[in-house]
C-alpha cells in the first residue's frame, strides 16, 4: 500500500495517495471530479469566504464540479470555463500558456470571445480545486483581465505548500508538499 496523507476539509476526511512528480517533489493527490460529497461540503464551506461576484471563472477541468455548485449556491445562473485549447466554436479567443507543477509542460488556457464580452466590467472570482504554484492562477487572472474583468477574489479549496502563505487567496485548507 502507498504512503497517503489524511486531509480534512469542510467536514470531510480523505486519504490522499502520496505522488511522485521530480526525484526531489512529491504531492499528495487532490481529485475532486467524481467526489461530489467533498466538491459539496467544500463550496458550502467557499461561498461565505466569497466577496460578492457576477461570475465564477475556472480552468478546465478540475475546478469545474466546484464553480458548478458555487454558482448554484450564489444563484449565479452562469460560470465560465478556461478551455485548455481553442475550440472551433470559439470566436475572437483570448489565450495565454502557463506551466504548472501538475502539467509540467506549457499548457495553453483559452477563453472564448463570448464569454470575454460577458465579463467585460464584471466582478469575477477565480476559482480552483488547488492553488500551488500560482502559475494556472496567474494565467487566468491575464485573460480576465485581457478580457476587462474586474478580478474581486481568487479561491480554492487548498493552498498547496508556499500558496498557503499568500494573503491575496481564499481557501479552505492547506496542503503540504512533500520534498527530499
Amino acid at each position: 500500500m502507498s504512503e497517503c496523507y489524511e486531509l480534512r476539509v469542510a467536514g470531510v476526511v480523505r486519504q490522499l495517495p502520496i505522488i511522485q512528480l521530480t526525484p526531489e517533489l512529491s504531492i499528495a493527490s487532490f481529485v475532486i471530479l467524481g467526489d461530489q460529497e467533498l466538491v459539496t461540503a467544500a463550496a458550502q464551506a467557499l461561498a461565505p469566504k466569497l466577496p460578492p461576484v457576477d461570475y465564477l471563472l475556472t480552468a478546465e477541468a478540475k475546478g469545474i464540479p466546484l464553480v458548478h455548485e458555487l454558482s448554484r449556491l450564489l444563484g449565479l445562473p452562469y460560470y465560465i470555463v478556461a478551455r485548455k485549447s481553442v475550440k472551433p466554436y470559439m470566436a475572437q479567443p483570448l489565450v495565454d500558456e502557463v506551466t504548472s507543477i501538475t502539467t509540467q509542460k506549457p499548457q495553453t488556457l483559452c477563453l472564448d470571445g463570448k464569454d470575454a464580452l460577458a465579463i467585460r466590467g464584471k466582478r469575477v472570482a477565480i476559482v480552483d480545486d488547488v492553488i500551488s504554484t500560482g502559475e494556472s492562477l496567474g494565467a487566468i487572472e491575464r485573460l480576465a483581465e485581457k478580457a476587462g474583468a474586474l478580478v474581486v477574489a481568487k479561491a480554492a479549496i487548498l493552498a498547496e505548500g508556499d500558496a498557503a502563505h499568500r494573503a491575496d487567496i481564499l481557501f479552505l485548507e492547506p496542503l503540504p508538499l512533500f520534498t527530499r
